[in-house]
C-alpha cells in the first residue's frame, strides 16, 4: 500500500497500540485520535468506572512509544444521541439491544471517520480483528468484511453494519493476527500497556455495574415471575432489567422442582428467563439449560444492513444470533405473511434449534468467512 496519513483510534487498549505501530512500521503518516464518549453523571465522578482519563494517559504513552500524535477528541453528545438513546428505548420496549453493533456504526465508523477525514486522513484503522477484501467486479471496485484469522477474538459480528464507503476508508492491521501475537508484538516493542487486560464493558461505558447502571435510566414495573406452570415463585423488579436465557439475579435460586417424565429439569437444575410477557407485565422462567422453552427452529429479523449493498440471494448460509456462538447453518429468506414477503423483514431457518434467540440482539449472516450483514432480531419462532 503506498503511504498514506491514517488516523487510527487509540483506547489505551493494546490492540490499538500494536495497529498504530504496525502502520508507522509500513511507512505510514500515522495519527492517533483519543474517543471520550461518554461523560459520567452518576455524581461520583466518572472514574469511579468508566476510568476514562487513565485510558487516555495509556494511550498518549504509547503515542508517545511510537513516535506519532495523539489528539483527544469528545463525541460524548453524538454517542448519547445517536448510540445511548436508542439503547434506553430498547431495554425501556423489553428487548436486549447490543450498544457494540451501533457504536461501530454511528461513532467508530461515522462520527471519528468524519472527524478523521477532516484531518486530512486518507485512511482510518481500528483495533479490531476482522479484516478487509477488496476485489473489482463488473469494472466496480468492492469491499468484502471479512472474519478475523483469531476465531476466540474475531469481532466482524460487531462490525457487519459497515457499508461499502465505510469499508473503502479502513484498515483493520491486527485482523490477520492471533491476539497472541499481538500480545508478543506489544512486549517485543516495549508497549507500556503491553499487559493490559482487555476491555469488557459496554462500548464507551466502561465495566460498571450493570443493573446498578441501568437502574439510574429504566422505570420499574415490578411484576410476577411464573414458571410454565403458571406457578408464582417471585416477583420481577421490572421486565427491562431481565435477558432471554439469564440465569443470575432472578432471586429464586432457592426453588426448586423435581424432573417428572417428559420434562428437563430436576431438583438441582438452574432457572433461566425464557420469556417476557409485555402486556401481562410477566417474566417466564424455566428450569434446565435444555428446556423446550429455550430452543427455537427459526427467527425473523429486520432493520437490516447489508454490506454489499444488497441483501444476498435467498440461500443455505451460516449466521450468528449471539456473539460468543458457533457459526450456525441455516436456510435464509424474506419473512412471510400469508404466502407474501414482509418489507424489509428477513427469516433464517436453522439446522438445529438455537438457544435463546433474543429480540433486540443481532442476527449476522456468513458465507463461509464472508460477512454478508444482518439486522435486529425481531421474534424467534
Amino acid at each position: 500500500m503506498t503511504p498514506a496519513r491514517i488516523v487510527v483510534g487509540l483506547s489505551g487498549g493494546v490492540d490499538s497500540a500494536v495497529t498504530a505501530w504496525l502502520l508507522k512500521q509500513q511507512g505510514h503518516e500515522v495519527v492517533g485520535i483519543f474517543m471520550k464518549n461518554w461523560e459520567g453523571d452518576d455524581g461520583k465522578g466518572e472514574d469511579s468506572y468508566c476510568l476514562s482519563n487513565e485510558d487516555f494517559v495509556d494511550a498518549a504513552a504509547v503515542a508517545d512509544v511510537i513516535g506519532i500524535e495523539i489528539e483527544h477528541v469528545n463525541f460524548a453528545a453524538d454517542y448519547r444521541e445517536r448510540v445511548f438513546a436508542e439503547f434506553l428505548r430498547e431495554y425501556q420496549a423489553g428487548r436486549t439491544p447490543n450498544p457494540d453493533v451501533l457504536c461501530n456504526a454511528e461513532i467508530k465508523f461515522k462520527a471519528f471517520l468524519d472527524h478523521a477525514l477532516r484531518l486530512g486522513a486518507d485512511k482510518i484503522a481500528t483495533g479490531h480483528y476482522a479484516r478487509v477484501r477488496q476485489r473489482s467486479a463488473a469494472g466496480q471496485e468492492r469491499y468484502e468484511l471479512l472474519k478475523g484469522l483469531d476465531p476466540a477474538k474475531d469481532q466482524s459480528y460487531f462490525l457487519h453494519r459497515l457499508t461499502q464507503a465505510q469499508l473503502a476508508r479502513t484498515l483493520f492491521p491486527i485482523g490477520g493476527l492471533h491476539k497472541t501475537e499481538v500480545r508478543r508484538l506489544a512486549a517485543e516493542i516495549g508497549l507500556p500497556n503491553a499487559a493490559k487486560k482487555d476491555s469488557t464493558g459496554i462500548c464507551f461505558i466502561g465495566e460498571r455495574p450493570f443493573g446498578e447502571f441501568l437502574n439510574r435510566y429504566l422505570s420499574h414495573r415490578p411484576g410476577p415471575i411464573l414458571d410454565d406452570r403458571d406457578r408464582r415463585l417471585g416477583q420481577h423488579l421490572g421486565l427491562s432489567f431481565y435477558t432471554l436465557g439469564q440465569r443470575q439475579g432472578l432471586g429464586i435460586g432457592g426453588v426448586r422442582d423435581r424432573a417428572t417424565p417428559g420434562r428437563p429439569g430436576g431438583d438441582h437444575a438452574p432457572w433461566y428467563v425464557a420469556r417476557k410477557e409485555l402486556a401481562a407485565n410477566t417474566l417466564r422462567v424455566v428450569q434446565g439449560h435444555d428446556h423446550p422453552w429455550l430452543l427455537s427452529p427459526a427467527l425473523e429479523f429486520a432493520d437490516a444492513s447489508w454490506v454489499a449493498g444488497q441483501p444476498p440471494a435467498a440461500a443455505v448460509l451460516s449466521a450468528k444470533a449471539r456473539y460468543r456462538q458457533a457459526d450456525a447453518g441455516c436456510g435464509f429468506g424474506p419473512a412471510l405473511r400469508g404466502g407474501v414477503a414482509l418489507p424489509g423483514s428477513y427469516r433464517l431457518d436453522f439446522d438445529q434449534p438455537q438457544w435463546a434467540l433474543t429480540p433486540g440482539q443481532s442476527a449476522v449472516l456468513y458465507d463461509g468467512e464472508v460477512c454478508l450483514g444482518g439486522g435486529v432480531i425481531e421474534m424467534a419462532l
